[in-house]
């Protein structure tokens, strides 16, 4: 009977004929006797051995099927099991130029992606992503908040006007969303604490380690919370996220980085919070310096965090930091003005701890409808666009907030990863759009 892999590494199977359906992951061919190192579709391997005249056309990545009894050997990897083949049937014999090899360079697996995915580390990292997607879905079921399917194609500038996408819509030009906020917005009226995850997209021209054209967004919006409420739903959130992926991804965690465990088990609640004037205090403190047109100066208040601020302020630090109040001026339309310090907005960012930097980022909006107006008309943005969403403060607004988490910078941080690129399936930059 057919079996994957791992549901067959049992004492009980050993002797047992099992039939196994894979692809041929590392091939090496003697005289009497071959050695195949089998994949299969769930990324396990394990070792079969068999007569050479079974397998003489077989090559790297042919697919097949053996079918033979299991055996124990300590000499095989992956737990010392093994199949003594007696008899195999391909599916398809592979070429013998492929191109992803034992060492390749980094932008070679990338060209080659849809191939280099079945390498061994980006099946690990595929199994981890999906955990934490699962992991996200199981909190936010548990803690009774409804998951909707907001547009992709949207009219509105969320984050900026000169970070959209456009795209032809019939006789209209529409935008590739940057962020489902606002549809999230107008479904606390009726729905109560929503949450979504989508595909976002942001045009940035920017080619740094934690940048993403297009990445998964987790978002999240309630009605009738405070900025510590936010605060505390991002903390128990990502906490209770860490801990499932170090209780129950050991196994990609040894594979991917062996000392991912160690950095995860330092992880502890409360989250430390710092307000946006302090951690300027700090970075001012150690010299940091931001561009500004062709020089570098050293940072102000009312200068936005940029990476290099952000992994000065959280390189020696083993837990996530919030910062908190920032200058209204550097915060979108949305942000709430604070009722203490007309200056400052009601924003939050969650920055990932030894350099990683923001992970998430958020606040309470502004209800006030022409408060909001105003911030509308200083943004630079069309009125117009944005009348369905002015109708959310007209009829009943009430205090809201939410945040917006993106997943592969919070895998980037989990993995202990240089690269954004490297725990994304198909990434999209500025420079790679194929395949």
């Amino acid at each position: 009977m057919f079996k994957r892999i791992a549901d067959l590494k049992a004492d009980d199977n050993v002797g047992k004929t099992v039939v196994l359906k894979g692809w041929i992951h590392r091939l090496r061919k003697q005289k009497q006797k071959t050695f195949i190192i089998l994949r299969d579709d769930r990324g396990d391997i394990i070792q079969v051995v068999c007569p050479s005249r079974l397998c003489e056309d077989l090559t790297i990545e042919s697919s097949i099927e053996i079918t033979g009894p299991l055996n124990r050997d300590s000499r095989a990897p992956e737990d010392g099991y093994e199949v003594k083949a007696e008899r195999i049937v391909s599916f398809n014999i592979a070429e013998t130029d492929y191109p992803i090899g034992e060492y390749q360079s980094e932008e070679t697996l990338l060209d080659y992606r849809h191939l280099s995915l079945r390498t061994r580390k980006m099946i690990n990292v595929g199994r981890v992503r999906n955990s934490l997607l699962k992991y996200s879905r199981d909190w936010f079921y548990a803690e009774n908040w409804m998951e909707i399917t907001p547009p992709i194609l949207v009219k509105s500038a969320v984050e900026g006007g000169s970070t959209l996408f456009k795209v032809k819509y019939f006789d209209d030009v529409a935008f590739l969303s940057q962020s489902s906020q606002l549809y999230l917005e107008s479904m606390i009226y009726c729905l109560g604490p929503v949450w979504s995850i989508t595909p976002s997209f942001r045009a940035e021209k920017s080619r740094t380690i934690r940048h993403l054209a297009e990445f998964t967004h987790l978002e999240a919006e309630a009605p009738w919370i405070t900025i510590d409420d936010l605060i505390s739903i991002q903390e128990k959130l990502v906490f209770n996220l860490v801990e499932k992926i170090k209780e129950n991804n050991t196994a990609e965690l040894d594979f991917l980085n062996t000392t991912s465990k160690i950095k995860l088990e330092r992880i502890s609640i409360p989250f430390e919070k710092i307000s946006y004037d302090k951690a300027i205090d700090i970075l001012r403190s150690k010299d940091c310096k931001i561009k500004d047109g062709d020089t570098n100066r050293v940072i102000e208040w009312g200068d936005d965090l940029n990476i290099e601020s952000e992994r000065e302020l959280t390189k020696d630090r083993y837990n996530p930091i919030f910062v908190i109040n920032y200058p209204l001026g550097i915060k979108p339309f949305y942000v709430k003005q604070s009722d203490v310090d007309s200056k400052t907005g009601m924003a939050v960012d969650l920055l990932a701890p030894e350099g990683y930097g923001e992970i998430s980022g958020g606040g309470i909006r502004e209800d006030n409808l022409e408060k909001l107006k105003n911030r509308i008309t200083e943004s630079k943005l069309e009125p117009k666009d944005y009348q369905w969403y002015l109708d959310l403060r007209k009829y009943g607004s009430v205090p809201h907030g939410g945040f917006g988490l993106g997943m592969e910078r919070v895998l980037r941080w989990i993995l202990g990863f240089e690269d954004i690129k490297d725990v994304v399936l198909f990434p999209r930059t500025m420079s790679r759009i194929t395949p």
